[in-house]
């Protein structure tokens, strides 16, 4: 996982399709979209904008990707991401990697919590097991930004 802000540059050289994913979210103005897919690069790059609420921790499954990393991106509002490495432990409740790259586990083991307010990102990879849209004190209105960046275009 990396965690950042969108007005810092980046510490060291990211690959290339991650660059650009984070370029979108510095120049895009999230006010002037709808809700919906942005294709950033076709299926390689695209960028999902969601106008969500944010629930208590335990009512949001924890979920991994296979095929696309996620960078998830907080316009306005706040957030709170529960995040841990896969450990393989972790017990499946609905698998739709198929349909939608995505795993949802029950539960998981060693989760830790970021908070996200407006600028803030998180990237996460394969490894990476995640429960964003999560409380940080109280429900509240987001509107995030949620990246998907191909595996195979980190090559």
């Amino acid at each position: 996982m990396i965690f950042g802000h969108i007005s810092q540059p980046n510490p060291c050289r990211l690959p290339q399709a991650i660059e650009r994913a984070l370029e979108f979210l510095r120049t895009t103005d999230f006010t002037a979209l709808e809700p919906g897919v942005v294709e950033i690069d076709g299926r390689n790059i695209f960028a999902q904008i969601l106008d969500l609420t944010t629930k208590e921790h335990h009512e949001n499954r924890p979920e991994v990707h296979r095929r696309y990393l996620d960078i998830q991106f907080l316009a306005w509002g706040e957030e709170k991401i529960g995040f841990a490495i896969d450990t393989g432990n972790n017990e499946i409740s609905e698998s739709l990697l198929e349909q939608r790259d995505i795993v949802f586990y029950h539960q998981m083991e060693n989760e830790s919590f970021i908070e996200m307010i407006p600028g803030i990102y998180a990237i996460f990879f394969p490894q990476d097991v995640h429960r964003p849209q999560c409380h940080q004190h109280k429900e509240s209105a987001i509107r995030k930004i949620v990246v998907k960046v191909a595996v195979s275009e980190l090559i």
